[in-house]
């Protein structure tokens, strides 16, 4: 069978799940744009290049890695067709998943850029109860590495900022002070969630 090579569309998945129960705290798996609509009278293009086309799917498989996972020591697998990168924090387990045509060393770098931002976003051990209570900062962070399936940024500094100072998007511009240091700042960090916007439109 010939290798389809490396793709822009490196990372399959992201998947948090308990350690202790199974349950799932956050997963997102990633389709091609190119294969998300399927043409006509092709009606399983959708998901030809998505091994978990459906919730179903992802459960089992997640049910099944983490039962693989929980006793293992390492941090790469193979498992099910899928290259799997994965480190357990605490009372979690995290995962990054990708072709077995993929490199490792990329999703790897992905791996510790969840990780450590996790733990500097949060200042504390990564554990369920600060995944649950803080599922909006997860998920932004996450879209900060990953962007459809394509590895944006690994550096777990530049992330958190982008995280953590993004600006709220009930800011009231008439109440800042333009003049003062914190006003500057906001109106900043407005301006380049606003001029971010505008490059994605363009794009």
């Amino acid at each position: 069978m010939a290798s389809h090579g490396l793709s822009l569309y490196s990372v399959t998945a992201i998947v948090i799940l308990s350690v202790d129960n199974g349950d799932r705290l956050y997963s997102h798996y990633y389709t091609q744009p190119h294969h998300a609509q399927a043409g006509p009278g092709a009606p399983a293009a959708s998901t030809s290049q998505n091994p978990f086309p459906d919730v179903t799917a992802q459960k089992r498989f997640e049910k099944a890695l983490l039962a693989k996972t929980a006793k293992q020591t390492g941090d790469i697998l193979l498992f099910d067709g899928q290259l799997v990168l994965y480190k357990m924090e605490s009372d979690v387990a995290l995962y990054v998943i990708g072709g077995v045509d993929e490199n490792e060393i990329l999703l790897y770098n992905v791996l510790l850029a969840l990780r450590d931002s996790l733990h500097l976003l949060f200042k504390q051990s990564v554990d369920k109860r600060t995944i649950i209570e803080n599922y909006d900062l997860v998920a932004l962070a996450i879209d900060e590495i990953v962007d459809d399936g394509i590895p944006m940024e690994t550096d777990p500094t530049i992330i958190v900022q982008r995280c953590s100072k993004a600006p709220s998007q009930d800011v009231n511009i008439g109440r800042i002070d333009p003049f003062s240091e914190q006003g500057v700042n906001n109106l900043a960090q407005l301006g380049k969630a606003k001029f971010a916007d505008w490059l994605r439109q363009g794009l």
